[in-house]
C-alpha cells in the first residue's frame, strides 16, 4: 500500500469484500475479523479508529478476508466461539456452539439448582434469587454430589459450562470423535474444570461405567439431528466445513433422540432428568416419544431466543 491505511480504512475495506462475497454479516464480521488480525478489544478497536495498520497486519487481513470469502465460518478463522459468558477453542474438529444450546444449559442449570442446595446445605431462596458459585471440591460418593453426562460433547461447551456454573458437578463428557475431545480437553484446562470434568471416547452412553447406572442427576445432549438428505440444501459454511458426524445423521434426524430416551432411565437417579435439543420442527416427535415412555414424567418443550421450541426435558418418572 501506497500509505498506511487506517483501521477504519481497512474495516470498510474488509466489509465491502465480505458483502461483495455474499455475507449476510458484513459488518460484525469485518470487525471480529480485522479485532483478531490487531488483537484489540472492542473499545480499542474503535478508540484506535483512525490510528494506521502496518503492512503486515493488512495482509493478514487480507488472508482471512479470503478464508471467510471461500464459507469458512468466522469462528473456526479466529479460533474461538463466546458460549454462556466463556470463551472456547474452536476449529474444524468440532462444531461450532450455537446461542441457542444455551437455552439448553440453562434448563439443565434450572433442574440441577434443588440437587446442589441439598448438597450444601444452602437454604432455598426466595423466588428470583440467585448466588454466585465458585469452583468447589469433588465429593468422592457418586449418589451424594451432582453427577452430569454430556452426550456428544464436541468443544466441551455444555459440560464446562455446567461444570464452571455448578460447584458440586462431576461431568462425563462423551464423543464419538478423539479429535473433539482434544479440543475439549484444552477447553476444560483453559477454564480450570479439567479435575471434575472426565472425558469418554465413544457413541452416546455406551462409555459409561456401570458403578454409574442410577446415579446419574442429569443427561443432556446436542445430537446430530439435521437429515443427511437435506445437507445439500445448507449453507456452506455448515455443509463443507463443520464436522459432519456432528451435524448429520441418517432417516428423519432423531435417531440419537430415540436412543437417548430407550437407554437414559438406566442411567438416572429416579428424579433425574434428560434434556436434549432438536432442530426446528421436530419438538413434537421427540417429546411425544417421551410421553409414549412410562419412565418419564414432567415433559416440558424450551424455545430458543428465536421461539422456536429448541429444548426436551422430561423427568424419570419416581415410580419407574
Amino acid at each position: 500500500m501506497d500509505q498506511p491505511l487506517s483501521i477504519r480504512d481497512a474495516y470498510l475495506m474488509g466489509r465491502e469484500h465480505l458483502a461483495a462475497s455474499g455475507s449476510a454479516e458484513a459488518p460484525i464480521e469485518a470487525e471480529v475479523l480485522l479485532r483478531h488480525v490487531l488483537q484489540l478489544d472492542r473499545a480499542a478497536f474503535y478508540t484506535g479508529w483512525n490510528r494506521p495498520i502496518s503492512e503486515d497486519a493488512w495482509r493478514w487481513f487480507q488472508r482471512v478476508l479470503g478464508e471467510r470469502a471461500t464459507g469458512r465460518p468466522v469462528p473456526y478463522i479466529v479460533g474461538q466461539r463466546e458460549f454462556m459468558g466463556l470463551t472456547f477453542a474452536v476449529d474444524e474438529r468440532v462444531m461450532i456452539p450455537r446461542p441457542e444450546t444455551e437455552v439448553l444449559v440453562e434448563a439443565v442449570m434450572n433442574t440441577l439448582t434443588d440437587r446442589e442446595r441439598e448438597n450444601t446445605g444452602t437454604p432455598t431462596p426466595a423466588r428470583g434469587g440467585a448466588r454466585e458459585r465458585d469452583a468447589g471440591s469433588r465429593i468422592q460418593d457418586p449418589r451424594s454430589k451432582i453427577q452430569i453426562v454430556d452426550v456428544g460433547t464436541g468443544s466441551g461447551c455444555i459440560a464446562i459450562a455446567l461444570a464452571h456454573r455448578c460447584s458440586q458437578a462431576k461431568v462425563y463428557a462423551i464423543d464419538v470423535s478423539p479429535e473433539a475431545l482434544e479440543v475439549a480437553r484444552i477447553n476444560a484446562a483453559r477454564h480450570g474444570v479439567n479435575g471434575r470434568v472426565e472425558f469418554l471416547p465413544g457413541d452416546l452412553l455406551t462409555p459409561l461405567p456401570s458403578q454409574l447406572a442410577g446415579c446419574i442427576d442429569a443427561i443432556v445432549s446436542n445430537p446430530p439431528y439435521i437429515p443427511l438428505a437435506q445437507r445439500g440444501a445448507l449453507p456452506r459454511e455448515i455443509r463443507d466445513f463443520e464436522p459432519a458426524v456432528a451435524v448429520f445423521i441418517d432417516g428423519d434426524g432423531l435417531a440419537a433422540h430415540r436412543r437417548l430416551i430407550a437407554d437414559a432411565p438406566g442411567w438416572l437417579r429416579r428424579a433425574g432428568w434428560l434434556a436434549m435439543e432438536v432442530g426446528a420442527g421436530q419438538a413434537d416427535a421427540v417429546s411425544g416419544a417421551m410421553r409414549d415412555d412410562s419412565r418419564y414424567a414432567h415433559i416440558r418443550v424450551l424455545a430458543d431466543y428465536g421461539g422456536t421450541p429448541r429444548v426436551v426435558v422430561g423427568e424419570r418418572a419416581v415410580s419407574s
